[in-house]
Order: C-alpha cells, then sequence, then structure tokens
C-alpha cells in the first residue's frame, strides 16, 4: 500500500512539474482569427510584426502595432500593401546594419 502511494505521489509530482515547466509566452495557437486587407499609411504604424506559419499555426501572419493607442491588427499578409511594407522594413533593416 505504502509503494502504491509513493509511485502516485511522484507520477502526480512528475505532471505538476511538467505542466509548469513549459515555455512562457509561447501560444500554440494563431493570434490573428481574422484580418484586414485594408490600406494602413505607414505614418500610423510604429511596429510590423511577422510571424511564419508553424506549429503553432499553419497560416503566415503580419500584425501591424498602430501608433496612436498602441492597438495591434492583424493584416492580410497577401494584401499588395503589405508586402512593400515588410520590403521597406527589411531594406531599412539593412541599411543599419
Amino acid at each position: 500500500m505504502r509503494t502504491l502511494s509513493l509511485t502516485l505521489l511522484l507520477l502526480l509530482t512528475c505532471c505538476t512539474v511538467l505542466i509548469h515547466a513549459s515555455p512562457l509566452g509561447v501560444e500554440l495557437r494563431c493570434k490573428c482569427v481574422k484580418t484586414i486587407s485594408d490600406f494602413i499609411p505607414p505614418k500610423q504604424i510604429t511596429n510590423l510584426n511577422i510571424t511564419p506559419e508553424g506549429p503553432h499555426c499553419t497560416n503566415m501572419e503580419v500584425i501591424v502595432t498602430l501608433k496612436r493607442g498602441g492597438k495591434e491588427i492583424c493584416v492580410n499578409p497577401e494584401a499588395k500593401w503589405v508586402h512593400v511594407a515588410i520590403k521597406r522594413m527589411l531594406h531599412s533593416a539593412k541599411e543599419k546594419q
């Protein structure tokens, strides 16, 4: 009886450690449920975050942060203006190096 109790306690402890050992801040789902294709002027954008497809989500996600209020908006990565914004961002990053 005592061996069974110790085994169950050990099993419970291992499960608790595994649950709490998962990386913090990693979401295992898509962030963008809905995207917009409407043009957003670059002057209104403070940040552009690209998340490639992976095990967390089968879609590439592009999230822009607006200067006013810091609101985050999911934009359609296939929209032409988004392609242009990404190219400008990459070009700007290369110039800073």
